[in-house]
């Protein structure tokens, strides 16, 4: 799409009086002068997860072991209660989607579920260019099997160091290729990947094929009908703001409905039978058969409150301002800090881009520092990389606008030399 902006602060003030979103910034808890820019790495607090964390501790207070019981078994069916709130982000089946544990492991229940390599078939395909995470977990479960790593694991390579090219990652599809994990969106450049090309070219070779939609859920709206993913895991503390280390969510195509659950837990068990105690593991014959243990609601509940939210407004009108506000940082810069050595590392096209700018610069880490003492809060990565997420939900045109005059002070008065070139653990 083609954009129409301006320069100056009347115009961002301006967006701002037509954002359709600029009321919902109320409902979340928002630092006075302060320009929060890191949503896509830790979302903020909302009200309404905070009432909702209130609301289940209400209830264990009063109703003790029998909050299990409580608003017909609201608590003790809380994953299936959430499932029907996430569901129309990735146009999925309420059955089809489970909350637990954390993205990574529930990347090892995918992975122990699905990766059944063959004499024929043994390798994993990966990309070089995905959150360590998931290939830590990947190499385990190729080592778990008894294969050595070097034999098992493809990784598709980047022509520049910040994309993929769906044309090479389909190129590595091998008969010997037994299984494909890919991120939705690359955590550095924001790359939105042709999901629906990808997966299509895999069923077609009879490989499985799941996604990382860390950096795209509560974003990006996926339609997994289309799609047709065998599986998907994602966290749920960036765009769906569900709190520091928030349980985290995992997709299960129907088809697979019935399939045997790599890693067993006792509430993969079918409701009838779960409290009947047997050592013969009766499994749940929906998603529901891939959790493990006891829901751990003071990580659900604020989630489950946040998600009131997206169901109100809706995925699309939250991508319809995240693309736009997106395009309007990246104008910003072309106008303002281009010729100040700021370079644009994410594709520009609505299509291919997610709900981040990557902005590159020699100085990005100092830059990063500097901006927290300007109480800007952005997010860095190495090499180079500072990640700029305007949420949709809670970050207004004219917080972009002071944004981008700040990196321009920044630079232009060398503030960044005040700060030590060596790393912290958290930035």
């Amino acid at each position: 799409m083609i954009y129409e902006f301006k320069d100056g602060l009347e115009f961002a003030k301006e967006l701002d009086r037509l954002d359709v979103l600029n009321s919902t910034r109320q409902r979340f808890y928002l630092n006075e002068g302060e320009i929060y820019m890191d949503g896509n790495s830790l979302g903020l607090s909302s009200k309404d997860a905070e009432a909702a964390l209130q609301n289940v501790m209400n209830v264990w207070r009063k109703e003790a072991i029998k909050i299990w019981g409580v608003e017909d078994g609201r608590y003790f069916k809380f994953s299936r209660n959430l499932a029907e709130k996430l569901k129309s982000l990735i146009n999925a089946d309420a059955e089809e989607i489970i909350v637990m544990g954390s993205i990574t492991s529930n990347l090892h229940q995918a992975l122990a579920t699905f990766y059944t390599p063959t004499e024929a078939r043994y390798k994993i395909l990966v990309d070089a260019l995905n959150f360590p995470s998931d290939i830590y977990a990947t190499k385990s479960m190729i080592e778990l099997k008894g294969y050595e790593v070097e034999d098992v694991l493809v990784q598709v390579q980047s022509k520049d160091g910040r994309t993929l090219c769906e044309e090479d990652i389909i190129a590595e599809m091998k008969e010997d290729v037994a299984l494909i994990l890919l991120p939705s969106v690359l955590y550095r450049s924001a790359q939105l990947l042709d999901m629906e090309l990808i997966t299509k070219e895999a069923h077609k070779r009879g490989i499985i094929i799941g996604w990382d939609l860390a950096h795209s859920i509560g974003s990006v709206p996926h339609d997994f009908k289309k799609i047709d993913p065998d599986f998907a895991v994602w966290c749920s503390y960036k765009y769906l703001n569900g709190g520091p280390g928030a349980n985290a969510g995992m997709y299960i195509n129907r088809r697979h409905f019935g399939r045997n659950a790599g890693l067993k837990g006792w509430f993969g068990s079918k409701e009838e039978s779960q409290f009947l105690m047997s050592h013969e593991f009766d499994q749940n014959n929906d998603a529901n058969g891939f959790l493990l243990g006891t829901h751990n609601m003071f990580s659900m509940a604020p989630l489950d409150g946040s998600l009131n939210i997206f169901n109100e407004v809706g995925i699309e009108t939250i991508r319809a301002k995240s693309l736009h506000i997106t395009a309007y940082l990246m104008y910003l810069i072309d106008q303002k800090l281009s010729h100040h050595g700021y370079f644009i590392g994410n594709p520009r096209e609505d299509s291919r881009r997610g709900g981040h700018v990557a902005l590159e610069h020699d100085e990005a880490y100092r830059i990063s520092l500097a901006l927290r003492d300007h109480k800007v809060i952005p997010d860095y990565r190495e090499p180079n990389v500072i990640r700029l997420a305007p949420v949709a939900l809670y970050v207004s045109y004219e917080e972009v606008y002071r944004l981008v005059e700040i990196l321009e002070k920044i630079v232009t008065h060398k503030e960044y030399e005040h700060y030590s070139l060596k790393r912290v653990t958290v930035l």
